[in-house]
């Protein structure tokens, strides 16, 4: 299943399923592109409603350099545990959305991510049940204001700014995502990143444990695992599409302020 959350002609906000126009599970329509929104006995078209952030989380808890391509692209290391950070709430974007660029920054690049959402609320996970906890993936974008981020520590300003990790479209359930699933990002319809999930140095299992050694994850709950090389710049007008193998295709447009 993949679902979506969406606001209704009427203004209610529902949590639909994405299907093919048919009808059927969406399994040979990619989500974001084409197909239908089933709720109830009603189908909409998405172009005609809002679709929103396939979920609510209460904290965004991303991963840096969690592929070693990524690593040597901007010249640092491996690290010998996973790397945290976060983004608030505030920072969701939704599919179809225009991101607002943070004003008077040089650089601020896109960085493509698969998405953990979280089912349950959970502690001190060990690696071998951490999958049980996971209601399925989604796409992300790590929009990431780098002339703050090179010299600050916490990354507040580089990594948590208002909309700083668009979301979605949907939330796949997890037999939808092969373990080698595909991580791609184009640039107003050049490919920039291309990797999979195989090529995590850290795996999901691992990062839901050590994660929730220190901190307890809420439903909805996102965790970003980390982004291939090939992050760039973007400009005032960019396309953004993320397409996760099994998920689906993100697409958000930027503008500078």
């Amino acid at each position: 299943m993949k679902r979506v959350r969406f606001r209704d002609p009427a203004g209610s906000v529902r949590t639909g399923e994405w299907v093919d126009a048919d009808g059927a599970p969406a399994d040979t329509t990619t989500a974001g592109d084409g197909g239908a929104i089933r709720f109830g006995d009603r189908t909409y078209d998405p172009a005609e409603v809002d679709v929103l952030a396939p979920c609510e989380p209460t904290k965004i808890v991303c991963i840096g350099r969690n592929y070693a391509d990524h690593a040597a692209e901007m010249g640092n290391d491996v690290p010998d545990r996973p790397q945290l950070f976060l983004k608030p709430p505030s920072a969701v974007a939704s599919h179809g959305s225009d991101v607002p660029l943070p004003a008077g920054k040089e650089r601020v690049d896109y960085e493509a991510e698969l998405g953990v959402v979280v089912g349950q609320q959970c502690r001190n996970v060990p690696e071998s049940e951490a999958l049980d906890v996971v209601a399925g993936y989604t796409c992300m974008v790590d929009v990431s204001n780098r002339d703050d981020q090179e010299i600050e520590q916490n990354w507040v300003r580089g990594k948590a700014f208002d909309n700083a990790a668009p979301l979605g479209p949907v939330v796949a359930t997890p037999g939808h995502v092969p373990e080698n699933a595909g991580v791609e990002l184009r640039l107003n319809g050049q490919t920039r990143q291309s990797s999979t999930r195989e090529h995590l140095i850290f795996p999901v299992p691992e990062l839901i444990a050590e994660i929730t050694t220190y901190l307890t994850l809420e439903p909805g709950d996102v965790i970003a695992t980390g982004t291939p090389e090939g992050v760039g710049p973007l400009s005032d007008g960019d396309e953004v599409v993320v397409e996760i193998e099994g998920v689906g295709r993100l697409r958000h447009t930027v503008s500078r302020e």
